[in-house]
């Protein structure tokens, strides 16, 4: 399908020929350092106000690495305007509350333990008039957060136990200061999260309280455009239930009342007119399809208004204001792509395309039908982390704004595919594909199963992914299968991985590898590698098929089934007692009442047949895989006489955040792999 869709868009390219300097196209690739892959983008997001005449962006501050606020008037003369700069934090999750004034949040991306596990988001708030920034939300309770230039944000703010919710749409006949936030309670028992909403007025700090009723203690909300809620999700006793509040009415209505793992459907969206869009699984196998819910019937609509048969709907109806029709729909498949109903963002799209062709080119507008649009377009390719660009359709004029991961044009590239393969027991496997350009088509290369977390989760996108371009700038083929127990392919294929970790599961990432070398694509030179999840399924890969890997490279990497399904009173982790109540036992396995079973595909257990060269590391502030796991191997591998090389990161947790981190064990894999992989 990959390539249907590169034949459709034209011929892969980098950029237009006449948008990159020649010295820089025609020079000849070169191997770049792991820090110019696993660095922080120079322009991460970019977002039109809702008039359409200013540009708000998060970029690397001048001289630093850290992404700041900025502010762009589209009149083509005036510059960027820095907004929000931290000494010691990146801006995320920007939003315009109305045409003056924007909201956000900053993490500290540099500090591992801090990004992922230990702090908020918090949130602030900022105007185009230059007023001081102000913080709303805190985001460490003692924390105080230094601007670059110098000054103090203000500290009186609303704890860190409170989480930005909604953002109202503009309106121009009704402009907006508010926005809705929950105030976090967490029940000690079982670890169960309720949501009290209220409005925060952005410009005073002050909030006051948003009528809504509340059905219960409620886990999660969803607001239509003006901030209405109108749905609410409560849970007990490994149960969820889904309440509704039409326009109009005050009362709630539950719509549903399902176990944690076999929902009837999930919510999508909710329009400004009552309409409740929802996903339901009914497609051939069982891919999820987006559907109205029908409230007389009190269940989805049989009919679907988007399906996209072999994979889940994932996705969104895309409007230019509340309430409007829809011009367009949003999907992804193997890559994303976007159908547009109106004609003229047909126009819209077909330029962007014929401008940037072999890419997948994004378009959000504003003035979107009228002949003043103006719209920004995200471009980005299997190739290339890509760029934004800017079309002024009253001139016709086309502005590059930033590369997103500059420094990486002389670097080596590497084209991915998307494959369905079958596995040993028939079932459909689907299977990505990354191979150096400058290999034969045929031609059997040294491969790296790159097995993705989770495992819950889609792992593959046709997109620039840092890992696999760095191994394949090495000269390494990269595998990427996305095992039976993988999400976005249909509850079907979901479905078939409970239970079945270091089993069917396992055998499924074998199969990717053995269907790879039938084909000539690898060579018998091949290791395994992964995180958190895929980390595990490295470890067991060593233990049930030793005869096709020559090493393995596991970081983050669960390796004792019965400390990640049962806890313990000596190690910390953040998995709640709901999960391991009322998911973990169906999704992976019971350690009480099946005891050998999990011993059995527990890598900790089986130590001693892991005879292969490992690579092992971990974060020292991980608390979804504490760094126990990783002890214990270690312990048991050197019992077993087999020492695997190992590293620690102090300050980091389960998603590594830090340059300097990603870099080290970037290098220390690719000199691991060059020990037992030469290409």
């Amino acid at each position: 399908m990959i390539k249907k869709l590169a034949l459709a868009l034209g011929a892969l390219a980098a950029m237009v020929g006449a948008d990159v300097p020649a010295q820089v196209a025609q020079q000849p690739h070169k191997q770049l350092p792991p820090e110019r892959y696993f660095g922080p983008p120079a322009m991460e997001m970019a977002l039109l106000s809702p008039k359409g005449d200013q540009l708000a962006f998060t970029a690397l501050a001048p001289g630093a690495q850290r992404l700041g606020l900025y502010v762009l008037p589209l009149d083509g003369e005036s510059p960027p305007k820095a907004l929000g700069l931290f000494s010691d934090a990146d801006v995320t999750q920007v939003h315009w509350v109305n045409e003056e004034r924007l909201v956000f949040s900053a993490v500290d991306r540099s500090a591992g333990s801090g990004w992922d596990q230990r702090e908020g988001h918090g949130l602030y708030t900022v105007s185009l008039d230059g007023e001081r920034m102000r913080t709303l939300i805190k985001r460490h309770p003692k924390h105080f957060l230094q601007a670059a230039k110098g000054t103090h944000i203000r500290d009186r703010a609303l704890d860190v136990n409170h989480f930005l919710l909604h953002v109202p749409a503009w309106r121009p006949d009704q402009p907006s200061e508010e926005v809705v936030v929950g105030q976090a309670r967490w029940n000690a028992g079982d670890g169960l999260r309720s949501l009290t909403p209220m409005w925060l007025n952005v410009r005073t700090g002050q909030t006051r309280s948003l009528d809504h009723d509340s059905p219960g203690p409620v886990a999660a909300w969803a607001f239509d455009g003006r901030g209405e809620p109108r749905l609410a999700l409560t849970q007990a006793d490994g149960r969820s239930q889904w309440h509704w509040r039409a326009p109009g009415e005050r009362a709630w209505r539950q719509i549903a009342d399902d176990p944690l793992l076999h929902a009837s459907f999930h919510p999508h969206s909710v329009d400004d007119d009552g309409t409740l869009y929802v996903l339901q699984s009914s497609g051939r196998a069982g891919e999820a399809e987006l559907k109205r819910f029908d409230f007389p019937t009190g269940k989805p609509a049989a009919r679907p208004v988007v399906s996209t048969p072999g994979f889940d709907f994932r996705g969104e109806l895309l409007r230019e204001q509340p309430g409007q029709p829809a011009l367009g729909v949003r999907v992804e498949t193997d890559g994303q792509s976007t159908v547009w109903l109106h004609p003229a963002l047909k126009r819209l799209q077909a330029l962007a395309d014929a401008r940037l062709p072999g890419r997948i080119n994004l378009l959000s507008c504003r003035r979107c039908t009228q002949e003043d649009a103006v719209v920004l377009v995200r471009s980005y390719s299997d190739r290339t982390a890509g760029e934004f660009w800017l079309y002024r359709a009253a001139d016709q004029s086309w502005r590059p704004l930033a590369r997103l991961q500059p420094g990486l044009e002389q670097a080596p590239t590497a084209g991915t595919d998307f494959q369905r393969i079958k596995a040993r027991d028939g079932r459909d496997l689907p299977v990505w594909i990354t191979r150096p350009d400058t290999a034969a088509p045929n031609q059997a290369l040294p491969t790296v199963v790159l097995v993705h977390g989770g495992p819950w989760v889609r792992g593959g996108h046709w997109a620039w992914e840092p890992m696999r371009q760095f191994l394949a700038s090495r000269g390494y083929q990269v595998l990427e299968p996305e095992f039976r127990g993988s999400t976005g392919y249909g509850s079907a294929h979901y479905r078939a991985g409970f239970r079945q970790w270091g089993q069917a599961m396992q055998d499924d990432v074998a199969d990717a590898l053995i269907w790879a070398q039938q084909r000539g694509l690898a060579s018998d030179k091949a290791c395994i590698a992964g995180a958190s999840y895929g980390g595990y399924a490295t470890l067991m890969g060593l233990v049930r098929h030793p005869e096709l890997y020559r090493c393995g490279v596991a970081w983050v990497a669960v390796s004792d089934l019965e400390l990640y399904l049962k806890g313990s009173v000596w190690v910390s982790d953040d998995i709640s007692s709901t999960g391991r109540r009322h998911t973990l036992p169906d999704m992976v396995g019971d350690p009480d009442k099946e005891p050998e079973a999990i011993k059995a595909t527990s890598p900790v257990e089986q130590a001693h047949r892991i005879r292969a060269p490992l690579l092992l590391g971990y974060g020292a502030e991980d608390l979804r895989v504490p760094l126990a796991h990783g002890r214990r191997l270690r312990e048991a591998m050197q019992k077993a006489g087999n020492e695997p090389e190992w590293v620690v990161y102090p300050e980091e947790a389960h998603s590594w955040r830090k340059t300097a981190t990603r870099a080290d064990f970037a290098r220390r894999m690719e000199a691991f792999l060059a020990r037992h992989l030469t290409p």
